[in-house]
């Protein structure tokens, strides 16, 4: 039987993510990995292949294509496109071979929930609710061929697609999806601020904010996100060598840290179907080298406010794109748009704009990248000119601040394990000041000084520990919640004092 008389003889039906796949009637499935899938679907006719579908993750993508996969027998055929830098540094593609090369075994997953790990030097696992029975029959059912590029990968599908009818291994077979439901307490629906020292320790307070805090709603991509609209972190004191904890509970390590940073710095060759990258597009895209230009602006106008590199296509460049469509046109746009470089008391600090962001998987890499990008800028500066700028925050506004459905359950073991730890890391400063409490002429008087140097800014008077309090946050409405806290309990102690004429001293119980 040819591939013409196969036209509609199978029906590919995803009971998982199915908005995410190009189906056909064929009997061959295509992983394109990070490439754009319709870069492939372009070159085959429907009835070449069952489906075609991306994968980004070993740990979050491989199951799903599994548990499609043995929904759909008819699939006897599998052709995995492992081309990209960028499957490399994900590994999911590698792990997906391997599970077929060498199979799987018990094991636990990060969580520590019994699961099915796959042999492999990537981790990556299958939910422990699938028969290993079933497993072993898809191995040992399915054909398959890795592809290093896309002419390879269509040639291999066309060749399958040549093949005699083949009857599928069995029939449709499905197996439970345990459901993690998180609870969410109230909170603000937009602008969020969080602060730390370090990308690691800012991490972990953003999973604890968004897994408390965030809204539930549908994603574009089959399933559930918890989302914050406009998060934004302001890491202030991340090493030159980068700081990674140990035991290192973050989703990267230093090997993946230094394959990734290429993307943020490097420029790379543009390849019809292949996914840019960030470089790729602060580089070269629009024609122009921008991180170069804003290096140049800063060095000729250290105080400039327009230091600007923007990633977001508007449309109009027929040098890249010759019909001149943009972004919105294109599945795929960057989740990075815009960075804004400004140097400050001698300082130079990088803000960096994201449409959306996953804050499990991808903000760690990213934030590290932007902090590489930061430092490139400042070291290039100072190499070309008199300036010898200190490294300021790195601050990355996240628009869309999203954990997908299936983290969350390492989102909870993640702040089970070390978000109490991180806020017994204590830190008193509060750019509000300092404020001094103390009871003369029969009311209480509130200082306000500085947090440096305790300059007398302003002075509270009254007796009334909460309309104190009120006119505080009042003025002083960005002071940390803690330290309101605090004060709340100094005054109403100071008003107790008032009341039985005792002795009032701050601090003291």
């Amino acid at each position: 039987m040819t591939a013409t008389n196969l036209v509609n003889k199978f029906e590919y039906k995803p009971l998982y993510k199915p908005n995410q796949l190009i189906c056909g009637t064929g009997q061959t499935a295509i992983v394109s990995g990070w490439t754009v899938k319709s870069a492939i679907g372009k070159h085959l006719q429907p009835q070449e292949y069952a489906a075609i579908g991306q994968l980004y993750s070993p740990t979050r993508g491989i199951n799903f294509l599994i548990r499609n996969l043995l929904c759909n027998p008819h699939v006897r055929f599998l052709v995995i496109l492992n081309a990209t830098k960028e499957d490399s540094n994900s590994g999911a593609a590698a792990c997906l071979l391997d599970f077929f090369r060498n199979g799987f075994e018990a094991g636990k997953s990060d969580t520590g929930r019994d699961c099915w790990l796959i042999k492999s030097a990537i981790f990556g696992y299958i939910d422990i609710e699938i028969a290993a029975e079933a497993l072993e029959l898809l191995r040992h059912s399915i054909e398959w061929k890795e592809a290093k590029n896309i002419a390879d990968t269509v040639t291999f599908v066309k060749s399958f697609a040549q093949k005699e009818s083949v009857e599928p291994w069995g029939e449709p077979v499905t197996f439970p999806l345990v459901e993690i439901v998180p609870t969410v307490l109230p909170g603000q629906k937009y602008g969020h601020r969080i602060e730390g020292k370090t990308i690691a320790e800012t991490w972990v307070k953003i999973i604890h904010r968004i897994k408390t805090t965030g809204t539930l709603r549908p994603t574009g991509y089959d399933g559930q996100w918890q989302e914050l609209i406009d998060l934004m972190a302001v890491i202030t004191d991340e090493p030159a060598e980068f700081y990674f904890p140990e035991p290192n509970y973050l989703p990267i390590d230093r090997d993946f840290l230094e394959q990734y940073k290429p993307q943020m710095l490097e420029d790379a060759p543009y390849n019809e179907g292949i996914k840019y990258t960030y470089a790729q597009r602060m580089r070269s895209w629009f024609g122009r080298d921008q991180i170069e230009e804003v290096i140049a602006k800063l060095i000729k106008e250290i105080d400039a406010a327009s230091a600007v590199i923007s990633l977001w296509d508007a449309g109009g460049n027929i040098n890249r794109r010759s019909d001149g469509s943009s972004d919105h046109q294109h599945s795929g746009s960057p989740c990075l748009n815009h960075i804004w470089v400004r140097v400050v008391d001698g300082e130079i600090s990088l803000t960096a704009t994201l449409r959306s962001n996953d804050m499990f998987a991808a903000w760690p890499a990213n934030a590290m990248g932007l902090r590489a990008l930061q430092q490139h800028i400042r070291d290039e500066i100072a190499r070309r000119s008199d300036y010898n700028l200190t490294m300021g925050p790195l601050v990355t506004l996240s628009q869309s601040a999203h954990l997908y459905d299936d983290t969350f359950e390492n989102a909870d073991r993640l702040i089970q394990t070390q978000y109490a730890k991180i806020c017994e890391d204590r830190d008193f400063f509060d750019a509000a000041g300092n404020f001094l409490v103390e009871v003369a002429d029969n009311q209480i008087v509130v200082t306000q000084t500085t947090p440096g140097s305790g300059e007398v800014v302003t002075c509270y008077s009254g007796k009334n520990p909460l309309k104190l309090v009120r006119e505080i946050c009042a003025a002083s409405p960005a002071i940390k919640g803690e330290h309101i806290g605090y004060l709340g309990i100094e005054l109403q102690k100071a008003a107790e004092c008032l009341k039985t004429s005792k002795q009032y001293i701050q601090d003291r119980r």
